[in-house]
């Protein structure tokens, strides 16, 4: 049984098809990228599957359990966290506190020193151990970043969903990115990753797709998409000229 299930998804705003009959499936442990240009429904989609929006059409089963349309807080219980790709931490906090928050919030309940005790080691995971103390307003893009990683793992999720993550990143802050998404797939997470770096998205998925006008034209292995003349059509044009960066 696949971890997630997307059947025949759509959501519209108006006159506007933001995302239409979309499908696909997630197997566990499988780290699956999600491209298009601007405005094909990327982050619409990742909204209808975390709960910030309701379907108009479709169906999202997460481990065999119909979650349709259940509040984002019923979700994340369920074992689905996301980032944003405007990181989001409270910034009046320290690193620690932001983990906690996540932690005390997750799916399992633990005493504070238990809480504490993970959330120290969630902010290891992500490169933030001398930084624990900090007010998270006091951080750079990247290591908000770490931060915002590390409370969605505080969770305890499943299913991660990583909104742009390397936006706004430097080339070696984005091999650093790189990295750690390896890292965490590699120790059971599965993930649903959007990034408008195509070769970073190339380079980390086991399978691609691709969204345009909010309808899904791919989904493939990453080398079968580079080469689909849809995609090519899509990001360069029959003119080749460019649409779009990602």
């Amino acid at each position: 049984m696949p971890l997630l299930e997307v059947e025949r998804l759509s959501k519209g705003f108006g006159g506007v098809r933001a995302v239409h009959d979309v499908s696909f499936t997630l197997d566990q442990g499988e780290l699956l990228g999600v491209m298009g240009p601007n405005g094909s429904g990327k982050t619409t989609l990742f909204n209808l599957i975390a709960g910030a929006l309701r379907p108009d059409t479709g169906r999202i089963r997460f481990q065999g359990h119909d979650v349709t349309g259940l509040a984002p807080h019923r979700i994340c219980a369920r074992g689905i966290a996301r980032t944003f790709q405007l990181v989001k931490p409270f910034a009046g906090l320290s690193a620690l506190e932001n983990v906690l928050v996540g932690r005390l919030f997750g799916r399992e309940r633990a005493s504070t020193v238990g809480a504490t005790a993970d959330a120290r080691r969630l902010l290891a995971l992500v490169g933030l151990e001398g930084r624990a103390g900090q007010p998270a307003s006091a951080l750079t893009l990247m290591d908000r970043k770490r931060l915002e990683l590390a409370r969605a793992l505080a969770t305890s999720p499943r299913l991660l969903l990583l909104d742009e993550f390397m936006a706004g990143l430097n080339p070696a802050e984005t091999g650093e990115a790189m990295t750690l998404i390896r890292e965490l797939q590699a120790g059971g997470i599965t993930v649903l990753m959007v990034e408008h770096i195509v070769w970073a998205l190339m380079d980390l998925s086991h399978r691609i797709i691709v969204l345009s006008a909010g309808e899904k034209i791919a989904d493939d292995l990453p080398a079968a998409v580079a080469g689909d003349p849809a995609v090519v059509d899509v990001y360069l044009g029959t003119d080749g000229g460019s649409h779009s960066s990602a």
